[in-house]
């Protein structure tokens, strides 16, 4: 069977977004070749945040100490707020010394030692979302005076990437069953599947949310949050058979 005129079909009218194109594959067969796309949008499932305290001290020893109590202070809240060990972790702990400028009485300036700063820095994790504004505050409250890093991620990005992929394949075999119909042939198996490796779940974006997350802390303002969710998206290169 003699591969298909595509041409003749007039594929701008078909509204196919996916590049398309019929081949030869061997003898008597003709082929359809497609790429499927697929994009999600899938709600996190947990928050993640730094939480930290940076203290100045005379010794190094007082301003490591400055900084230790504090981040016992922070483990113990998150251990009150739920959160297991598994997912509390030191993310940095650094002692520098610290100097300051002095102007000399003959005029030039000199770096004079001023002590020693320290900062320890613990990353939590937060299954339960609408409480990450509170212990935000709590964790102020509790001696932190640094807070970074604040995002929402998936526990299994992996499933997320399979079904962005399962997704990608269904939409090419949707564009290759309406081509064969729109030329009047019969959409056989599948030939050939690629998988380009562009699936992925990338760092969490925040979108608008419905409404945002609004934790009533003990004190002061509440810290608005807003999860948002987390794209994922997927390419697969697909080849069909026609049946005679």
């Amino acid at each position: 069977m003699r591969a298909l005129p595509l041409a003749a079909l007039g594929l701008a009218a078909l509204g196919l977004a996916a590049p398309l194109r019929a081949e030869e594959g061997g003898p008597g067969d003709g082929l359809i070749s497609i790429i499927g796309r697929a994009r999600t949008e899938t709600a996190p499932d947990f928050a993640s945040v730094e939480i930290g305290v940076e203290a100045r001290g005379a010794t190094p020893a007082a301003a490591l100490d400055g900084t230790s109590e504090a981040a016992r202070r922070i483990v113990a809240l998150a251990a009150e707020f739920g959160v297991p060990e598994s997912d509390i972790g030191t993310t940095a702990v650094t002692l520098q010394p610290v100097t300051r400028t002095i102007r000399q009485p003959d005029g030039t300036v000199a770096e004079k030692p001023d002590g020693y700063r320290a900062a320890n820095q613990v990353r939590l994790r937060l299954a339960e979302m609408g409480r990450l504004g509170d212990l935000m505050r709590r964790a102020l409250e509790a001696g932190a005076n640094r807070i970074d890093g604040v995002g929402f991620g998936l526990k299994d990005p992996e499933a997320a990437e399979a079904a962005v992929r399962v997704a990608a394949m269904k939409d090419a075999g949707a564009q290759a069953a309406r081509l064969a119909e729109a030329a009047g042939v019969k959409l056989g198996r599948v030939v050939s599947i690629q998988a380009p490796p562009r699936a992925s779940v990338p760092p969490p974006i925040l979108m608008a949310a419905p409404a945002p997350m609004r934790a009533k802390g003990r004190g002061g303002v509440a810290v608005p949050l807003v999860a948002g969710t987390i794209e994922a998206s997927a390419e697969v290169a697909a080849t069909f058979a026609i049946l005679p």
